[in-house]
């Protein structure tokens, strides 16, 4: 796979970690990605000399989820935190999607900031993944898989923007009527941060973050992935959710535990010790039906007011640049800046 030259311009280099739908390669100047189906490599952008992110499938695999990701980076492209693309087709074996390259995920940062972030972290992350929400949701489109991974944070002058990535699971809102068609399609994202709906068989595969209807395996619809991001918000700040660990045999009893614990819990309980805004977000997003479109502004109002009532300041800074900051200063954060 090394010295793979993509479209006569961008070259593939080494592994540099692994993602839900492959392996992620590094290089000089550029990222891929790989699994059975799915190659993801680092390469160098060799005309202009910069760093790319690279995603190939073979093309004995299904083809359609890069595919399908490429039409939708289209649709989707110059929005604010969606990732410039610069190349998609077919290269001898792979079909290889090329984009701009980005910073480390909010699920890499987290585990730099030893699994937890302050509310100030959590309030300025929701500020930017409501409006990422909200634009791919004018485009209509649905994401359908919310999670840390697939957030990233810019470079360079981009550092503290929040970018949306991984549309391989995405799809365009469907009507009503063709909801009845599509009841009982497999499951689509992440369980641990899935919807109600997503559980009930509304959805695509990481269970902790579906929705309840999600859970539920019924087709998604606007309120799914804003659900799903409000337990990414939760798990950021308990540092955990309180489905992840429940033990199962086969994944179908490992989403009927976690789609039962979420009925369990009340909201209120859910959200302990955490502003009452965050309780209101999931209590809004879960009473949203199939066509209901959300109030984005409401949501971002809700938190911005817990952000003022909390007394932070809108500075920019998350918990990993001042993490940064004091490590490069030679101290930790506990010690006292002199």
């Amino acid at each position: 796979m090394k010295d793979i030259l993509i479209g006569e311009r961008y070259r593939v280099d080494k592994k540099i970690g692994e993602g839900g739908f492959g392996l992620v390669y590094s290089g000089m100047r550029a990222w891929a990605f790989v699994s059975a189906q799915l190659l993801t490599r680092p390469g160098t952008d060799m005309k202009l000399g910069d760093e790319v992110a690279i995603k190939l499938m073979h093309v004995n695999n299904d083809p359609e989820i890069i595919k399908s990701e490429a039409d939708t980076y289209k649709v989707l492209a110059g929005g604010v935190g969606i990732p410039r693309v610069r190349w998609f087709g077919q290269e001898c074996d792979y079909y290889a999607l090329v984009h701009e390259i980005l910073g480390p995920s909010l699920e890499d940062l987290f585990n730099y900031c030893d699994r937890r972030f302050s509310i100030k972290t959590v309030l300025l992350i929701a500020d930017q993944a409501i409006s990422r929400i909200q634009y791919i949701h004018h485009k209509l489109f649905l994401h359908r898989d919310i999670k840390p991974d697939n957030f990233l944070m810019g470079t360079g002058t981009n550092g503290n923007l929040l970018y949306t990535i991984d549309f391989g699971l995405s799809q365009e809102f469907c009507n009503a009527k063709r909801f009845q068609t599509l009841q009982g399609r497999p499951f689509g994202g992440t369980r641990r941060y899935a919807s109600l709906n997503n559980h009930n068989g509304r959805g695509a595969f990481c269970i902790f973050f579906f929705s309840l209807l999600a859970n539920c395996a019924t087709e998604q619809s606007w309120g799914d992935d804003l659900e799903s991001l409000g337990y990414v918000l939760l798990y950021f700040a308990r540092g955990s959710l309180p489905w992840q660990g429940l033990k199962a045999t086969t994944e179908e009893e490992k989403n009927e535990l976690i789609k039962q614990k979420k009925l369990d819990l009340s909201v209120t309980e859910l959200c302990e010790g955490l502003p009452t805004e965050f309780a209101t977000y999931i209590a809004y997003t879960r009473s949203l039906g199939f066509e209901d479109r959300p109030d984005y502004a409401y949501l971002r109002r809700l938190f911005r007011h817990a952000f003022s009532a909390c007394g932070f300041e809108y500075d920019s800074i998350f918990d990993w640049t001042e993490k940064l900051f004091y490590e490069t200063q030679g101290y930790s954060a506990q010690d006292p800046v002199k």
